[in-house]
């Protein structure tokens, strides 16, 4: 059997870990508050400051189990069965609909009795969608230039996942769907006209989301639920000193830009975060990086970023070299999805976008995020074992370029 691409597994190895001891600095104030809730109710003898620390390592195990499982399975099994998987999903978001576990007035998780963590949907629905569109466009490539064929069935898969995610409201999902699907389908050779209508439609869409929110904010009782995406935008768009006087939406954000801003070149050290005790809260889910950025700063940060773009890369790399096709818009596409989720991470926590509830990937403590990124990482290793070197050519073409060098070198 071939081997898989090592390069790519362990760099995003190297980011777990880093992840794994990021979590034990950020999360220690979130932890003793939880515990503490836990043992005021009798739950547990005493409050403690590593609660997130151990399930994280739970978290992390698991998800390594499960790709170690699932790199063995041939990609053409994903391939097959992806109108399975990602009607599941879409069973999934429907379920989340009527049985729901909430938070802050969304219904993203399902809780199921006998498994110890939530389970969110849209987190896996990035995974089967791409999968269920690879195998689409594979199948009816021919035919993506058609408006019956190609455009229209796109289209209206695409505004049916928007409506369920936006009826639980889910912002930020729609944002990474969107841009994937748009990537997904020009790379896969969409007629360019249908790309101008597919971005008008999304200006029109975007523009009729946020004015459908408007309310007469001096009666709350006028809130939709699609009111929140309004607050966001408005909350982005107001004066800072007045988000922080009245901690609004975009309170998180600014106390984000306090940590990455404040402390210079060198950050505080590790450990030494003023923001992660209550100032930043929830600090270890979609503000992690403001944190990392106050206790490390500058190299680390460039780090991160360069470790993301290092990881595209590497799908980069099997793209060029698989010659299926289905394989070739998997590794393409998962690309686009990881560095456009990264991204939006990091321009909320620096205040270029409003705040979405986007995690940032392999770092941002998530149970379902990582499952479904091992997902990805166990499918790309497989694909990966599918790329096929002319290894004659290879060695020809670097020794060329060594004689090319040289001859340089000594003229």
């Amino acid at each position: 059997m071939k081997q898989v691409d090592y390069k790519l597994f362990f760099s995003v190895l190297f980011l777990v870990i880093f992840w794994m001891i990021m979590i034990s600095s950020v999360s220690v104030y979130s932890s003793f508050r939880v515990t503490d809730i836990m043992a005021k109710r009798w739950f547990i003898e005493e409050a403690y400051n590593h609660f997130y620390v151990l399930r994280n390592i739970s978290h992390v195990i698991i998800s390594m189990i499960i790709l170690g499982i699932v790199v063995k399975v041939p990609y053409k099994f994903f391939e097959k069965y992806s109108k399975y998987f990602f009607l599941v999903t879409i069973v999934g978001l429907v379920v989340v609909l009527l049985v729901w576990t909430s938070l802050n007035g969304a219904r993203w998780w399902i809780s199921i009795p006998w498994i110890p963590f939530t389970i969110q949907p849209t987190e896996f629905l990035k995974f089967t969608l791409i999968i269920y569109l690879a195998y689409f466009f594979k199948r009816y490539k021919a035919k993506l230039h058609t408006f019956s064929d190609g455009f229209l069935p796109f289209v209206l898969i695409l505004s049916g996942l928007i409506f369920l995610i936006g009826s639980q409201p889910d912002f930020g999902t729609i944002m990474v769907i969107i841009p994937i699907s748009f990537i997904m389908f020009f790379m896969a050779g969409w007629n360019v006209r249908y790309l101008i209508t597919f971005m008008m439609l999304g200006m029109v869409l975007s523009s009729s989301v946020y004015f459908a929110g408007k309310y007469d904010k001096t009666i709350p009782e006028d809130r939709n639920k699609l009111s929140y995406i309004t607050d966001r935008i408005d909350n982005f768009l107001a004066d800072p000193e007045e988000i922080i006087k009245n901690k609004t939406i975009n309170y998180q954000t600014e106390q984000a830009l306090i940590a990455i801003w404040s402390w210079g070149f060198n950050g505080l050290g590790f450990g030494k975060s003023i923001q992660k005790f209550g100032y930043l809260p929830e600090v270890q889910w979609d503000f992690i990086f403001s944190v990392i950025v106050e206790e490390l700063w500058f190299i680390w940060a460039l780090g991160i970023l360069s470790l993301y773009l290092y990881i595209g890369s590497r799908w980069l790399y099997i793209y060029r070299h698989v010659k299926d096709l289905f394989a070739k818009y998997v590794a393409i596409w998962v690309s686009s999805w990881i560095l456009i989720q990264a991204f939006i991470n990091i321009w909320v926590n620096l205040n270029i976008v409003p705040l979405t509830g986007i995690t940032l990937p392999f770092v941002s403590y998530w149970w379902s995020s990582l499952l479904s990124l091992s997902l990805w990482l166990a499918l790309l290793l497989a694909i990966s074992r599918n790329i096929e070197h002319d290894t004659h050519a290879y060695r020809k073409d670097r020794k060329k370029r060594l004689n090319f060098i040289k001859k340089s070198l000594w003229n």
